[in-house]
């Protein structure tokens, strides 16, 4: 294996999640359709429509279908017509109250209103965690494939973009990062839900928020195993925050 930016950073932060555990998948090759590796239709999709309507029925047990595609619909509606920031934080509002849908009141009659819960804030290991390497995503103009996205519950929470090692971090901030979140060259859906945006080069690692310039980024302070040794940089400053407690 060459001395490469996958080899020397993504490979071992991908590691990283999988520790943590997260379930890993590879976008590289990724074929589209309901049996495809992430079950989009189109390229242009950032939610995982499929994968969300089984983590919703799982959370909801007592629901009936219907509030469930009602709760995906509402998830994944197109909110380009907002600023990414009041998005977000709609979005936010949603996966931490749930979600309001009307069903049959099979009681009373009529309809009834009921909450469909989106993320298990009580029990972290009840939600769906997956981390996606190399996933194409067609925007309005450009084509964008971030090096690493961290779903919870197939929404996208982590974008990680990495740089190989001799090269500043802030290239992944300023080259990648920025440039996704352009409303016309980007794809500004991807941090509708977004909690964190991470860049790293290896030896610094810098984590963030949607609306935070560089200088906003913080270092995360490194955390070693009973050895005091850490295979990467990377894979120490990013654990603390992508575990899943």
């Amino acid at each position: 294996m060459g001395y490469t930016e996958d080899s020397l950073v993504e490979q071992p932060a991908i590691q990283l999640f999988a520790e943590l555990g997260w379930e890993t998948l590879s976008a590289s090759e990724e074929a589209l359709g309901a049996g495809g590796l992430l079950g989009r239709e189109t390229k242009s999709e950032v939610v995982l429509a499929v994968r969300l309507r089984a983590a919703l029925a799982r959370l909801n047990p007592s629901l009936p279908p219907e509030a469930i595609s009602a709760a995906v619909d509402e998830l994944s509606r197109d909110r380009s017509a907002m600023t990414p920031a009041a998005a977000n934080r709609e979005l936010w509002a949603l996966m931490r109250d749930g979600v309001k849908v009307s069903v049959p009141d099979l009681v009373k009659g009529g309809l009834k209103t009921e909450r469909v819960r989106v993320v298990d804030w009580e029990n972290p290991a009840a939600n769906d965690f997956l981390l996606v390497s190399q996933m194409t995503i067609v925007g309005q103009l450009y084509t964008c494939r971030p090096d690493l996205i961290g779903f919870v519950n197939s929404l996208p929470w982590v974008v990680v973009e990495l740089k190989k090692p001799g090269l500043p971090a802030r290239q992944a901030f300023d080259g990648n990062l920025t440039s996704y979140k352009h409303a016309q060259n980007g794809v500004p859906a991807l941090f509708w839900s977004n909690a964190l945006l991470i860049a790293s080069n290896g030896t610094d690692s810098r984590v963030g928020s949607l609306t935070a310039d560089w200088e906003r980024f913080f270092e995360w302070v490194m955390v070693r195993d009973k050895r005091g040794n850490c295979r990467t940089e990377c894979a120490s400053k990013m654990r603390a925050p992508v575990k899943r407690e």
